[in-house]
């Protein structure tokens, strides 16, 4: 059990412990809270609970983003494929919006066949917006034949699962909705890369307690 030293500063004065610092940070990324809203409920001043909300995702980036925020490993990559194989995209891992190592060269190999051509490489759900690229697998945008109305409903309902993700991210930390507009844009990153890790955290979290809940119920 690690204990809490509090120290006194310079004047005498009993100095914050990391909890407080921790549970104001916590408070703005989960709710939206100002800082003018957090210091009752902390008893921290309005600057000293921003520069804590800051170390906060910086502490957080700096030991999780390895663990958290890493390129699909083999075992990844052959359950996207497999997820995108059931609904009929052959060869897919995923959105553009998520995968953008395409546009760097960086995509990982994947060999798979479509419309008897193989293709090394792996294809990703798109906007209108993007290049007309091979690897952009693209809705189309005015569907008229019955295979077409197929395709668009196969193609949009896959996209809408990165959409859906990151609505949930917006539904649990209120920060990312909109108040994170008060930021600079070093900070904003560093705001969004921590929600993401915590989400990150939280789904991990959910997979372990998920088979010992059945384990439970079952007896």
């Amino acid at each position: 059990m690690i204990l809490t030293v509090q120290k006194n500063d310079a004047f005498g004065v009993i100095g914050l412990i990391p909890e407080q610092k921790i549970n104001a940070a916590l408070r703005i990324l989960a709710y939206a809270a100002s800082a003018d809203q957090v210091d009752e409920i902390t008893r921290m001043g309005k600057s000293t609970i921003l520069e804590s909300l800051m170390r906060f995702c910086r502490a957080i980036e700096s030991i999780y983003t390895a663990e958290y925020l890493r390129r699909p490993i083999e075992m990844d990559l052959q359950r996207l494929l497999k997820k995108g194989e059931m609904r009929g995209f052959h060869g897919m891992i995923g959105s553009i919006d998520l995968f953008n190592d395409v546009l760097q060269g960086k995509a990982p190999k994947v060999m798979h066949w479509v419309n008897r051509h193989e293709y090394d490489r792996p294809c990703y759900l798109a906007d209108g917006i993007y290049s007309r690229w091979s690897s952009f697998v693209k809705t189309v945008s005015r569907p008229r034949s019955a295979k077409e109305k197929h395709f668009a409903s196969c193609q949009e309902g896959c996209k809408k699962d990165v959409e859906r993700y990151f609505s949930i991210i917006q539904a649990r930390w209120a920060i990312v909705r909109g108040s994170a507009i008060m930021f600079d844009l070093e900070s904003l990153q560093s705001i969004m890369m921590t929600c993401i890790i915590l989400q990150n955290m939280i789904v991990e979290d959910e997979y372990v307690m998920m088979p010992l809940m059945n384990i439970s119920q079952t007896r």
